[in-house]
């Protein structure tokens, strides 16, 4: 069994100490948040760029990342990184296009954005699914995989894990969002900084192995030893092109999956949604170049575990049930570092499992008070007790995951890659709804909820047409490839690209049809000068695409 030296503990209990203190401190500096839900829920004028985008990636990052994409690396090689590198292309999108949208017509949540621009039926709905699925599916995910992993380095008992990591979160997200945001900055450096240590660790580790020093030469090592790891566009006859479709992983429905998660998403938008404009552009411009750092924290280490794996090292550490389960590279590199060092990269897996979780109990809270609360259960309800109500609901949650995380088999169901697809259920018709009502006044709240409940549907359907239509003719257009039993599947990335288009066309005749009989819809307040650029993020802008284009064009 796996444990931690005294050092690695005073190291951690360190971090510990540090993130609750600054949290605590914060916490008294900004008393009104006791009384102003606004405030509470987010931070409203208070939180600065850096805070901004340090907690979008805070909140992001988490043992999905850290251990699932790590695994994925292991497994298909860089590739897996489009998720990281076409979200800061996504991130650039939402701050042009998303932000000036919600900011000038005052959203604050996104359940209010439904009912400002559909009604309160759509609204509710979908304020309902989203509390049933951040609390059972992403709370209890992340707690669980967290609790895994840090089970797996430490050695302590699972549950004692789980407590730990709730115990933690709470302490950060009843101080409310200004106290997540400028603690998630302190969460991101001990993050970077303990990943980046990992990433030296496990690159020496491979020039070592080959008689050379130096991650330079490490890389260069892994380079020439699984050249087969460095592309990021698959051909149909690479085995991993179920997961990542040559370039619908550029053009296709991994837009889909980011503009959703970056641009619908109220655990993400959040960050941002207090600020004004110029800020929170600033701030996520922020988070798009971290975005560009991830994959050397998390993807390298895993294309490392993999060249030393077939070099014979982690024979038995790999395996799971008598056959190799990518999911276990970064743990086992984790425990290889020395004493101290692992501490720090403890703290760092601590910071995203906890950063993760503090934000997405936020986001509960605030749907729950604001959007279910305050609009159907106490219409009067005045700021204090709408503040109280948010830190019941933070609790509430946070036992509800601990007490059924270990009955939902999330360690049975694999890493990111699971989590991915299955996320992608829902993502089509979600972002149809948004996207068409941010642009297009005449979308009706009929169509919304075609593209919500029907997307939903259409996503089940091709998910399991393969088992009863014989999809070969569409090997030929590259959207179908054969799985281990010879049945032609459609993947899930190009499902979720044709699911979209279904529910838009859907969407358009449908509201065609209800304005030409006269229905009325809410247009949200829209025109171009709302999208006008400053001189300084138009040059970030264009590095990050600079880069993007770089990265792509040598690692093709």
């Amino acid at each position: 069994m796996q444990t931690l030296a005294i050092n690695d503990y005073i190291v951690f209990l360190l971090y510990f100490i540090i993130i609750v203190g600054y949290g605590f401190w914060i916490y008294n500096r900004k008393k009104k948040a006791e009384t102003n839900s606004n405030d509470y829920f987010l931070a409203e004028g208070s939180l600065t760029w850096w805070a901004i985008g340090a907690s979008l990636i805070a909140s992001n990052i988490s043992a999905e990342q850290f251990i699932g994409m790590s695994g994925s690396g292991f497994k298909m090689g860089l590739a897996i990184a489009t998720y990281e590198w076409m979200a800061a292309a996504t991130l650039v999108i939402v701050a042009v296009f998303f932000m000036p949208v919600y900011l000038k017509n005052k959203i604050f949540t996104m359940p209010q954005y439904l009912n400002k621009r559909y009604n309160s039926n759509v609204a509710m709905i979908m304020a309902v699914f989203w509390l049933l699925l951040y609390v059972l599916v992403n709370l209890t995910s992340i707690l669980y995989l967290g609790a895994l992993a840090i089970s797996s380095i430490s050695g302590l008992n699972i549950t004692l894990c789980m407590i730990f990591l709730a115990f933690f979160a709470v302490m950060i997200t009843l101080g409310g969002m200004k106290v997540i945001g400028y603690t998630d900055v302190i969460q991101v450096f001990f993050l970077i900084l303990g990943g980046l240590v990992t990433t030296y660790l496990a690159l020496n580790l491979v020039a070592t192995e080959f008689g050379q020093e130096g991650v330079l030469n490490g890389f260069n090592l892994m380079r020439e030893k699984a050249d087969d790891h460095f592309h990021m566009i698959f051909n149909k006859s690479n085995p991993n092109y179920m997961d990542l479709p040559g370039l619908s992983v550029l053009i296709g429905g991994m837009l889909i999956i980011n503009l959703n998660y970056w641009g619908c998403n109220q655990y993400i938008t959040q960050r941002a949604l207090g600020a004004d404009l110029k800020t929170a552009r600033s701030g996520i411009l922020f988070a798009a170049f971290l975005k560009l750092l991830m994959p050397v924290i998390v993807v390298l280490p895993g294309i490392a575990a993999f060249v030393l794996y077939q070099n014979g090292h982690f024979q038995t550490e790999m395996l799971q049930d008598g056959s190799v389960n990518p999911d276990r590279a970064y743990p086992i590199l984790l425990n290889l570092l020395p004493v101290g060092l692992k501490g720090l990269s403890f703290a760092a897996l601590t910071a995203a499992i906890v950063a993760s979780l503090a934000g997405k109990a936020n986001s509960i809270a605030t749907i729950f008070t604001l959007d279910v609360y305050k609009t159907k259960l106490n219409v009067d309800a005045d700021e204090k007790k709408l503040v109280r109500i948010g830190k019941l609901t933070i609790i509430t949650a946070m036992i509800i995951a601990v007490a059924v995380a270990p009955f939902l088999g999330i360690d049975k169901k694999g890493g990111f890659q699971y989590i991915q697809e299955y996320t992608g259920f829902v993502s089509p018709g979600v972002f149809a709804m948004f996207l068409l009502g941010f642009f297009w006044k005449k979308t009706t709240s009929n169509a919304a909820l075609f593209a919500t409940i029907g997307g939903f549907i259409l996503s089940i359907i091709f998910k399991f047409m393969p088992a009863f239509v014989n999809l070969e003719f569409l090997n030929s257009i590259g959207f179908s490839i054969p799985n281990a039993d010879g049945v032609y599947e459609i993947p899930f990335i190009d499902r979720m690209g044709f699911v979209f288009l279904i529910c838009v066309i859907g969407m358009y005749f449908i509201s065609m049809y209800e304005t030409k009989k006269g229905v009325q819809t809410n247009g949200l307040e829209v025109d171009k000068t709302m999208f006008k650029m400053s001189p300084s993020f138009i040059v970030g802008m264009l590095v990050i695409v600079s880069i993007l284009a770089a990265l792509y064009t040598v690692f093709w």
